[in-house]
């Protein structure tokens, strides 16, 4: 195992919609899920502390930020027995949306979820505009539809493109995250906080028209 404090050390340069806040949320939320469903609590709440440990990394040098943490997490809990050590690294190289994979055990369905809850609601349209500020991004465009249809890209970083947008990463991958998650209760949490960001985005789209 291994706690939220230990856990912290690892979270040195995290910026403000990837640092450990939202290492706790998805971890609160994992918790939260593995009750409702059933899952294993320690594989799922030690994958969701380690979930985004290679993120530093991606950053530096490029590498898919799922599977540098659960190569990162196998050093971590090295001295834990071998099968819950994988259950958890496997349930952190499953976790990403751009990998373009479905996770394939009930606890790393659990982390897929409890991590692409945190990224739709107000919570996330607060950390897709956190990182336009941090990537001096425009606060709106109008995207072509052909963009939002785009394969996802394992190799490329979240909002990394320089004619990127909130609006582009809403319509390229926030929208279409409550279809992609995997346990019912994450699928009843995901329905009220899709509706509240389709408006948001909605009525975004209607200010800067000048129609409100």
């Amino acid at each position: 195992m291994i706690d939220v404090e230990t856990a912290r050390g690892y979270y040195t340069d995290g910026d403000s919609a990837h640092g450990f806040d939202h290492v706790l949320r998805v971890w609160r939320m994992a918790l939260h899920l593995a009750e409702e469903e059933g899952a294993d609590r320690d594989i799922v709440s030690a994958a969701a502390l380690l979930h985004d440990v290679g993120r530093a990394e991606e950053r530096r040098t490029g590498v898919c930020h799922a599977q540098e943490g659960a190569r990162r997490a196998r050093e971590i809990l090295s001295g834990q027995p071998t099968a819950f050590v994988e259950a958890v690294a496997e349930a952190i190289a499953q976790h990403r949306f751009r990998a373009g994979q479905q996770p394939t055990t009930l606890e790393a369905r659990i982390l897929f979820d409890a991590d692409k809850l945190d990224a739709i609601g107000a919570i996330g349209v607060a950390r897709a505009y956190a990182v336009a500020g941090m990537l001096h991004q425009h606060l709106w465009a109008r995207v072509d539809p052909a963009y939002a249809e785009r394969p996802p890209q394992a190799g490329a970083n979240d909002m990394g493109e320089s004619e990127h947008t909130p609006v582009h990463e809403y319509l390229f991958k926030l929208v279409k995250l409550q279809d992609r998650l995997t346990t019912r209760t994450g699928q009843r949490i995901a329905q009220g906080r899709h509706r509240f960001m389709v408006a948001f985005f909605e009525r975004l789209e209607a200010e800067v028209a000048g129609q409100l």
